[in-house]
């Protein structure tokens, strides 16, 4: 009964992990979009690698 408790978390967590991981998505591709806007290349480079990253984590999660 315990492990099945400690999967049902796990999995609770890794679904909230995932939605945050979402949310930041969101916040980076409009971050980039102002950075492209303002031709401000170090920060359009900052957050296409942020946005890399978390396209790698999304990926390992399955939640693509």
């Amino acid at each position: 009964m315990k492990q099945m408790i400690q999967i049902i978390r796990k999995a609770e967590i890794e679904k909230e992990y995932i939605n945050v991981l979402k949310l930041e998505l969101d916040y980076e591709l409009a971050s980039l979009f102002d950075a492209l806007q303002q031709k401000d290349s170090r920060e359009a480079d900052k957050s296409k690698k942020r946005l890399h990253e978390i396209y790698v984590e999304l990926e390992a999660l399955h939640a693509l």
